[in-house]
């Protein structure tokens, strides 16, 4: 059993490996917002010690992690994409707690594994897979924290921090209204439209994620290694939006909602003009390809395999139980 320091558990991903570190007997301390409504964590209530600090209260951040130490932190937490926050407090919360995490684990020898995103390669990575060597894109400010992160984390692996990154690709999972729940819902009212081109994406079974994270715990890996996490390959966004449809309705999705590519690119040129990110990653999920290797997770952690089709249906039979309440 492991004291596992975890951050980020209202999010989707902190709540699942919530509960797999619980089902594992690991001792979870988790780190909330002070103002963390009761509910948002009621199902931990007996089961994970709270501590209310924020991300951005880098002093009492710090004045905590002096008087307290554990074999594992895990950093799940984050300010995500799209969020309506300033850039100091984007920059805070996500690189400078997270050395200040760093930090920590290097002068108390615990174990730091830091949950990342493949959005360190870009909406749209410039190489097909994202491998290790491909280039880093800051196309968003939430990209790039995550690359500083990463950067600063392998200056403290020099230094000799025992480290990990883990990557999720577009996670789904049951419980996330995020993209998975987005896209189909858009699907369900028929406004998906799509490029009248195939568009390859790799999206990943929240599972994987949690399972990487758990199994970072205990086996020996080389300390600074990253690890892309996605389904075992990548699916066309045509073929998933059949699937969905089929799956809701009974017939694949109208062929006649396929807009002329080069239209949709002229699109994500425009809001990339306006510099609307939101925008911009919305036009180029659907123009884009963007797959990513996971040769070494598999090679080294061993994860359950997950297949996006047909195992996207948990999010399609939970969106249908939703809409039926």
């Amino acid at each position: 059993m492991s004291k596992v320091f975890l951050t980020g558990i209202t999010g989707f991903v902190g709540k699942n490996t919530a509960r797999e570190l619980i089902k594992h007997n690991h001792q979870v301390i988790a780190l909330i917002r002070p103002e963390t409504p009761q509910e948002k964590i009621q199902e931990f209530a007996e089961s994970v010690e709270f501590v209310r600090i924020d991300l951005c209260n880098i002093p009492a951040l710090a004045s905590y992690l002096a008087d307290n130490s554990f074999d594992v932190i895990m950093h799940v937490g984050a300010i995500r994409g799209g969020k309506n926050r300033s850039r100091e407090e984007y920059f805070t919360v996500n690189v400078k707690s997270t050395e200040q995490l760093m930090v920590h684990c290097l002068e108390k020898d615990s174990r730091f594994i830091f949950c990342s995103s493949v959005g360190v390669f870009g909406g749209a990575p410039l190489e097909l897979p994202a491998t290790e060597n491909t280039p880093r894109q800051n196309d968003s400010y939430y990209h790039f924290t995550k690359i500083h992160c990463e950067s600063l984390l392998q200056n403290y692996v020099l230094k000799g921090l025992k480290a990990a990154v883990v990557r999720p690709s577009i996670i789904y999972g049951i419980g996330d209204y995020g993209f998975a729940y987005n896209l189909t819902r858009l699907v369900d009212k028929g406004i998906m439209f799509l490029a009248n081109r195939p568009v390859l994406i790799h999206l990943t079974h929240v599972m994987s994620v949690v399972e990487a994270m758990i199994k970072l715990i205990k086996i020996n890996y080389i300390s600074g290694n990253s690890y892309n996490v996605a389904d075992k390959n990548p699916v066309y966004l045509k073929e998933l939006v059949d699937f969905i449809n089929n799956r809701l309705k009974g017939n694949p999705y109208p062929d006649w909602k396929h807009v002329n590519y080069r239209l949709l690119l002229l699109g994500e040129k425009f809001f990339r003009f306006l510099k609307n990110e939101l925008w911009i990653n919305r036009f180029e999920f659907i123009v884009k390809d963007r797959h990513y290797d996971i040769s070494n997770t598999i090679a080294d952690l061993s994860l359950t395999q997950y297949n996006t089709i047909p195992d996207f249906k948990i999010v399609t039979d939970w969106y249908k139980f939703q809409r039926g309440k």
